[in-house]
């Protein structure tokens, strides 16, 4: 059988997984603080008995993206948009420290301050919990300021602080959660030169237009592997159609 079936066909799997990221990142055009994931295709030579007459090309996690999205004005007091460069840290659904541009906070009933997607955020004594109050405000350094249930809103005191870093880009590697953690396992560093500005949230950095231009370039370049399966397939058909005549 000819290998140039299974370079066609391993051709058409990596397409499809490079499109399966495309897809997840349009998905998320709406997620706020969400960083797309970038995928790129490297040649892979076939080693083997013979001439290396096939070369293989596979997807590759080309990383992330890390370009800030678009700043839009809610004001919301628990919304906060992390101004330039910066993070601000959560527990991770595995319990470890995560980074996320997220800034959508929610407050239970019990006092623990969360992401909307339910990660808790820290300080850097660990999860930041808040009092019952009335009002709740957060600095541009990241203070969390209350007004305790049943006193005057001139009796504003702050409670505690969120925990904000700024580590290398090139330290930090996103996981399946979506959240962003250092590669080598360790926590970064509160940076106390990292600010925020309230009542305003990040957007998702997902090129709508782009994205979808790559959409239909992969969706040619698959039906493409398919058609060269197909002719791959019709070759040999025709090669022992010809050696069956020469017999």
């Amino acid at each position: 059988m000819d290998r140039g079936l299974y370079v066609a066909m391993t051709g058409a799997k990596q397409i499809m997984q490079a499109q399966a990221v495309n897809n997840h990142n349009i998905a998320n055009i709406n997620t706020v603080g969400f960083r797309a994931d970038a995928v790129s295709f490297v040649s892979q030579p076939i080693y083997g008995p013979g001439y290396a007459t096939r070369v293989n090309a596979v997807a590759s996690d080309a990383g992330t993206d890390f370009s800030s999205g678009v700043m839009q004005s809610t004001g919301r007091d628990l919304d906060i948009a992390v101004n330039g460069s910066g993070y601000i840290a959560v527990m991770g659904s595995d319990g470890t420290e995560a980074y996320t541009r997220a800034g959508d906070l929610r407050v239970s009933v019990d006092g623990a301050v969360t992401t909307a997607g339910g990660q808790p955020v820290l300080t850097e004594s660990g999860p930041l919990n808040i009092p019952p109050a009335t009002t709740v405000t957060v600095g541009n350094d990241g203070t969390i300021s209350v007004v305790p249930l049943g006193l005057n809103p001139i009796g504003i005191s702050p409670t505690d602080r969120i925990k904000l870093v700024n580590p290398p880009q090139r330290d930090l590697q996103k996981g399946s959660d979506g959240l962003l953690r250092l590669k080598d396992g360790r926590k970064a560093e509160t940076d106390p030169t990292v600010t925020v500005t309230s009542g305003v949230l990040e957007s998702s950095n997902v090129n709508a237009a782009q994205s979808l231009i790559n959409m239909i370039e992969l969706q040619r370049l698959y039906d493409f592997q398919v058609k060269s399966m197909n002719s791959s397939d019709q070759n040999e058909q025709m090669a022992e159609q010809m050696m069956s005549n020469a017999s």
